[in-house]
């Protein structure tokens, strides 16, 4: 289902039980469209993330490690300014749609206690969050700015009165009058099929939610109120359910809707679901976001590489044909006397071909010595560039193989940890530097954190500049080494000289889910201890040599990699 009224009633509730009386402790804004809230509520730190994203707009609590970002965008400023060390009164919905209200207090500066509201309206790509003066209803800062000419019914920027998006006179299934549902519904006959009319009448109702009541009218005998009570409470009881079906398409519904079809994942919060539900969609779109440039840059490399190595390997054909060249400077050079002057081609015997005739084109403008000389001059230039196109060949693979695992570790990356790579392609001259002056310091990561089931750690790098310091300085010579063979991927240490072999099945596994064959089977692994692990001189960054390697072959698995990371 979508991001309904039926789901945002369900998270309001939960919001209240958990945050109703806390205080705001600390605010982020991570990424363009979305802010992460501390709030400080029964002696526990809850982290609230309020997202305006076009796809994936919603509410939740969160256990996702966002970072806080070294510079706060303008409205996280004003949001920490307004209402950090607040105290949130309490959460509304708005009848049954997707605006939630937050009612905070706080005192000013000077002692005076001010009253706001922290509106969040959860609407597509209209998506945004508002925090209003309560007393005078007006907008003191909002996440997205529109100019009038683009919406004309309400004016959305500071200063301006805040008006409720357009109203429409549909019913709240939570609070109704019974009588006028069944008057309503007996009215919209033709207002087309069913789940239409019901999409009509109620409000806050998606696809999937109409359906699922249309089935209990069904189930009951047509009658409406029995159908919305039974409904309503089970929406209430829960458990909110993850679906997948065949294909793999998941969906999720506040309690297990009989009408949706799949494998079935009860969760004990709504919250913790949408966790489960969002971790990939979300964490694709915001490298998206982030690091599209960089994205752009190194495919852009990577195309002009393909088209370099398509002349490169055309201009190798081309040398094949030197010894031609040789050929017929010679057969010129030996029937010096039976070439006529001015003429433009000449049939010789060829004696390296058993005397059978060979036409060599001329140039009449040219004597026979001088066109045997050119053709001298061509196979000499054909046999001294094999060695500079060989070489320019290698040097493009080499470089295609480090963008290409550059690429694959921005896909695989976490959205705040992709400033480290965007220092590499600065360093690595791919990226223009600003000249600011000073070259600011960056924060170093630290490599993803793995525990076998045994209890052996197992590090993994997360950009080329940890893959080398991980491997060449961090790990000792007796650690093994694991990397997915031939394929861009990460470097992992498995911090044990004999590790088990159940041990040394989970690395491998982690390490083929960390490569640019995540979505594969049967990836290869090469093995090896870190002492036979060498970094040639004058490498990119990331890039060994070993020997002595055995390789294992493994399934990658989501799974298995979110059970063994260490929190």
């Amino acid at each position: 289902m979508s991001y309904d009224g039926i789901f945002t009633h369900v998270i309001v509730d939960e919001l209240n039980a958990n945050l109703k009386d806390g205080r705001i402790s600390k605010i982020y804004q991570p990424f363009q469209n979305e802010i992460l809230m501390t709030i400080r509520s029964n002696r526990k730190n809850k982290k609230l993330l309020l997202s305006a994203h076009p796809s994936y707009a919603r509410i939740q609590l969160t256990e996702e490690a966002l970072s806080n970002p070294e510079f706060a965008p303008n409205f996280c400023m004003f949001l920490r300014k307004n209402i950090e060390g607040a105290t949130i009164q309490e959460i509304n919905q708005l009848g049954n749609d997707r605006i939630v209200i937050f009612k905070i207090r706080k005192f000013d500066e000077i002692g005076d206690l001010k009253h706001l509201l922290l509106i969040v309206e959860l609407m597509g790509r209209h998506s945004n969050i508002f925090l209003i003066n309560e007393e005078t209803n007006v907008i003191m800062d909002c996440l997205k700015h529109v100019p009038f000419y683009q919406n004309t019914y309400r004016a959305i920027h500071p200063g301006a009165e805040y008006v409720l998006p357009p109203h429409q006179n549909k019913l709240n299934p939570f609070d109704m009058d019974k009588d006028e549902g069944i008057e309503r519904w007996e009215q919209s006959l033709d207002l087309g099929s069913p789940i239409k009319r019901i999409q009509t009448i109620f409000q806050g109702l998606g696809k999937d939610s109409a359906k699922e009541l249309l089935h209990l009218m069904d189930s009951n005998g047509n009658q409406l109120p029995k159908a919305l009570s039974i409904f309503k409470d089970s929406v209430l009881e829960g458990p909110p359910t993850l679906i997948t079906d065949e294909k793999g398409k998941q969906s999720f519904t506040p309690y297990a809707y009989d009408t949706a079809e799949g494998t079935r994942l009860a969760f004990d919060s709504p919250s913790e679901m949408l966790d489960t539900y969002y971790v990939e969609k979300a964490t694709t779109d915001r490298i998206r976001q982030v690091a599209s440039d960089l994205l752009g840059i190194i495919r852009t490399e990577i195309q002009k590489n393909k088209l370099k190595t398509k002349k490169l390997e055309q201009s190798l054909l081309d040398s094949e044909s030197a010894d031609l060249y040789k050929v017929k400077g010679e057969v010129l050079t030996a029937y010096l006397y039976q070439v006529e002057k001015g003429a433009s081609t000449v049939t010789l015997p060829n004696f390296y071909e058993e005397e059978n005739p060979i036409t060599i084109d001329l140039n009449p403008s040219r004597s026979a010595s001088q066109n045997a000389q050119k053709y001298f001059s061509k196979y000499h230039k054909l046999v001294n560039s094999v060695k500079y196109i060989q070489d320019q060949l290698q040097k493009t693979k080499k470089e295609d193989h480090y963008l290409e695992t550059l690429e694959t570790q921005i896909i695989l990356s976490d959205p705040q940890d992709l400033q480290e790579i965007r220092e590499e392609l600065k360093d690595s001259g791919y990226l223009k530097s600003k000249k600011t002056g000073k070259k600011k310091k960056i924060k170093a990561s630290k490599p993803y954190h793995f525990r076998s089931t045994e209890g052996v750690d197992i590090r993994v790098g997360k950009n080329n500049i940890q893959n080398d310091q991980l491997t060449l300085k961090t790990a000792r010579k007796n650690h093994i080494w694991l990397h997915a063979k031939d394929i861009p991927g990460s470097h992992v240490i498995v911090e044990d000289p004999e590790p088990s072999e159940q041990t040394l099945q989970e690395a491998a596994i982690i390490a083929a889910y960390y490569s640019k064959f995540q979505q594969s089977a049967n990836v290869p692994v090469d093995y090896v201890a870190v002492k036979h692990v060498h970094k040639p001189n004058a490498a990119k960054p990331g890039f060994v040599i070993y020997t002595g390697q055995k390789t294992l072959f493994v399934d990658p698995s989501k799974e298995l990699v979110e059970q063994l990371k260490v929190k």
